[in-house]
């Protein structure tokens, strides 16, 4: 499963981010390279993950995913123990002629995120505009960061 890429105060040691950002990548050139699946599946294709941008914003977090031509009754979004999950289908588009030459993904998709200990899991929206699912996960004032004075 692809995971997003963690960049600036994520908590995680610089190692461990430099390694989630090399799966990714990893994990893209395979789709790339082999569209249908990977070279360890046979049967159907693996869910693969849409695009997405992550903006940590003042008061919340927002995530946006390509998800072009998808209908939003083909999108669930769900939040449990502290992960965000968007999961759903790209229908395969039905062609007259010929396909010579196919590189959009289709079918089965899966993006997962951990949130953050300060995300609000009770007040998450999503809204599905021009091709972009937008998630906000509200920020709570617990887990918030602030400067502590050092005193002496």
């Amino acid at each position: 499963m692809t995971h997003p890429v963690r960049r600036g105060r994520s908590g995680l040691p610089s190692a461990l981010s430099e390694l989630e950002d090399l799966r990714s990548r990893v994990d893209q050139l395979m789709h790339t390279a082999f569209p249908g699946g990977s070279l360890l599946q046979f049967g159907g294709a693996e869910p693969w993950a849409p695009l997405a941008d992550v903006e940590d914003a003042e008061d919340a977090y927002l995530v946006e995913l390509e998800l072009p031509g998808v209908d939003k009754d083909r999108i669930t979004v769900e939040v449990a123990e502290g992960e965000l999950d968007v999961h759903g289908e790209v229908q395969e588009k039905e062609h007259t002629g010929t396909v010579r030459r196919q590189t959009r993904h289709v079918g089965q998709f899966d993006y997962r995120m951990t949130l953050p200990p300060n995300a609000d899991t009770e007040h998450i929206s999503a809204d599905l505009t021009n091709g972009v699912l937008t998630v906000r996960v509200p920020k709570t004032e617990k887990g918030k960061a602030r400067r502590i004075e050092i005193g002496g």
